[in-house]
């Protein structure tokens, strides 16, 4: 994703400054021209190669946030801005280039996992802001190009502030991100291509059986943390887990469905926002997220 940079050409700031010698204008107009020049010129100072963007890099792109980019705005996290990169990784594919649906497949499975080492907790992000990420065109894969750059960017309008917040969280509230974003994680990862049970019964299994198993560690993470509405949770995440056992085991669709139905509602993100609050977390829940589980 990303942009056809356009260019400034450096003749506009050459016309101001002709402006400025022959009074040509009045000065209002003088002085707007000269705030544009300055503010058109910043821009310019900081266009860097897309290629170059580095974790914690706030950025603007140069037109719409989705196309073919060469090169970007980098701006100070305080300013307002349109992206921040957080997470990086290189594709390792073998020599040919893997197709355009294989790179945005990779980097679908890759980036939220990646983003969330930087941004664990996806429900403080800013409205508006969603998960996109840079990949490799074929033509810069042939020039040994495999780096994936992953951005929170806002759909419309821009945000403040750097997203790094990893580094001022506290134990309990990594341990609790690391496992409940674990669970979510297991469960859309592994969301099977049919719609329906009895097309795939295997499937949905496979995916039962995953989130089973990371509901199990976050049961064990939330052991280690005090607290009254933690507790609460943890109660009510162990009955979560049993019944995603009982799906994953399932002999039928029919026995699947009787389990997976109290399974999803338990997992609910508005059942751990009493458990957010206590430990100081975010308690808005993403309004994607709550649009699921609202049926």
């Amino acid at each position: 994703m990303a942009i056809r940079a356009p260019y400034r050409s450096l003749r506009g700031l050459s016309a101001v400054a002709a402006l400025l010698a022959i009074g040509a204008v009045g000065c209002s107009d003088v002085s707007d021209a000269v705030d544009g020049a300055k503010d058109g010129a910043k821009k310019v100072a900081r266009q860097r190669s897309v290629f170059s963007l580095d974790l914690g890099d706030c950025y603007n792109p140069n037109g719409k946030a989705e196309g073919t980019a060469y090169a970007v705005e980098i701006v100070p996290c305080d300013e307002a801005h349109e992206g921040q990169v957080v997470g990086e990784f290189a594709i390792d594919e073998g020599k040919e280039y893997p197709g355009d649906d294989e790179v945005a497949t990779i980097a679908d499975n890759r980036c939220p996992v990646e983003a969330q080492k930087y941004a664990p907790d996806s429900w403080a992000l800013p409205k508006g802001v969603d998960l996109y990420y840079y990949t490799p065109t074929k033509e810069s894969w042939a020039t040994g190009d495999r780096a994936v750059s992953c951005t929170y960017t806002a759909e419309k309008g821009t945000f403040k502030g750097s997203l790094d917040t990893v580094k001022s969280l506290k134990p309990e509230q990594v341990a609790y991100l690391e496992g409940s974003n674990a669970v979510y994680e297991a469960l859309w990862a592994n969301q099977p291509e049919k719609e329906t049970v009895e097309d795939d019964l295997a499937g949905y299994k496979a995916q039962a059986k995953a989130v089973a198993a990371a509901l199990d560690t976050h049961v064990k993470g939330l052991g280690d943390i005090e607290g009254t509405e933690v507790g609460k949770l943890r109660a009510t995440l162990t009955k979560a887990a049993g019944n995603w056992k009982k799906a994953a085991n399932a002999a039928d669709a029919d026995a699947f469905y009787i389990a997976y139905d109290p399974a999803f509602t338990d997992i609910d993100p508005n059942k751990s926002v009493a458990a957010r609050k206590e430990l100081g977390l975010a308690t808005t829940v993403p309004a994607d997220e709550a649009e699921v589980w609202a049926g």
